[in-house]
């Protein structure tokens, strides 16, 4: 009888952990929206299509963990190295492949990088060696690209040969995830309590200074200090290291719900897809920058360095620039 009664209730608690069993086998069936990584999102945009170089040998890119987006061509024996403000990244390859057409010689050559024009001086100045990651290269540059009032101080320095060659001009404007949920209609908005800005860094990014301008422009040192202090300190401003790269990224992951940035950066985004918009910036707040070039001291290729710079102000590297927004430079040169 006790027998009988031991196998019963060992049945019932086998039954009973089937039911436990079926019952967590359902849950885990349940349909679930599966976390996506949105490899689309992170740079290198281009996707490799950026590459000046021939012969590429074994492909390896991995978004967000192994890739140098603002890293173009092969160092190996290159006969045109251009160093260049990276806020205009997107048009290089476009130059360079028009470049290429008209010198045929030099294809397959170039290597550039677009880099913020502060950190590529601070290269120039460490022997033109830069490290990234686990990596150390040194390539000494033939162009030096970048704002107007940059090129002639590196004239001024001993860094770069005079003339400064100007060629074409950009303006400011506040860049949104697409919809622009955060209401942005203006540059005072940026103030306001709670709205997430993403800022370029004055300490190397050229555009820093322009946006300080912009801000005091708008709403006097108050909005500058609001912007670039207060809400630093608390978190709701966030600084960049290469806004190129991370406003429009911070924008799409939603960490950010506005910056300044480039029209044409803007211009680019939505260009190719992403969920990027912007909001224009009242002309009497707004900076223009004058973007030139000139021929680095000592550059390695000095005929190949002279003729890009007499490239960017040809027709045909206009009608690129023309693609994004940037307008001629028409005053005296």
């Amino acid at each position: 009888m006790k027998t009988r009664m031991r196998f019963s209730l060992l049945a019932v608690l086998f039954a009973l952990t089937g039911m436990t069993t079926m019952v967590q086998a359902d849950d885990i069936g349940k349909p679930v929206t599966p976390p996506r990584y949105q490899e689309t999102l992170y740079p290198p945009w281009s996707h490799g299509a950026n590459n000046p170089a021939l012969e590429k040998g074994l492909e390896f890119t991995v978004p967000e963990v192994d890739d140098l987006p603002d890293f173009h061509g092969s160092i190996n024996d290159p006969q045109l190295v251009i160093f260049v403000g990276g806020n205009y990244y997107f048009a290089m390859a476009p130059l360079v492949h028009a470049f290429e057409a008209e010198h045929p010689r030099i294809r397959g050559r170039i290597y550039y990088e677009t880099l913020p024009p502060g950190i590529l001086e601070k290269q120039m100045r460490a022997g033109n060696t830069i490290t990234v990651g686990n990596m150390t290269w040194t390539v000494a540059p033939d162009v030096y690209a970048a704002g107007l009032g940059k090129v002639k101080h590196l004239i001024e320095s001993g860094m770069l040969l005079a003339p400064a060659v100007p060629y074409v001009t950009n303006d400011l404007t506040i860049m949104v995830p697409k919809g622009n949920p955060a209401g942005i209609r203006s540059v005072a908005d940026l103030g306001k309590p709670g709205v997430r800005v993403v800022m370029p860094n004055p300490k190397w990014e050229g555009i820093a200074s322009r946006a300080m301008s912009t801000l005091r422009k708008a709403g006097g040192p108050a909005l500058e200090k609001t912007v670039y202090v207060s809400k630093v300190k608390s978190g709701q401003t966030v600084l960049t290291h290469i806004h190129h790269r991370q406003s429009p990224l911070f924008l799409m992951q939603g960490l950010a719900d506005a910056g300044i940035t480039w029209k044409s950066e803007a211009i680019f985004q939505e260009q190719i897809g992403h969920p990027i918009s912007n909001v224009d910036i009242a002309a009497r707040n707004n900076t223009t920058a004058i973007y030139a070039s000139a021929v680095v001291k000592n550059a390695p290729h000095p005929r190949w360095a002279k003729a890009w710079v007499e490239f960017l102000r040809s027709p045909t590297a206009l009608k690129v620039f023309q693609r994004y927004g940037f307008k001629p430079y028409e005053g005296k040169h």
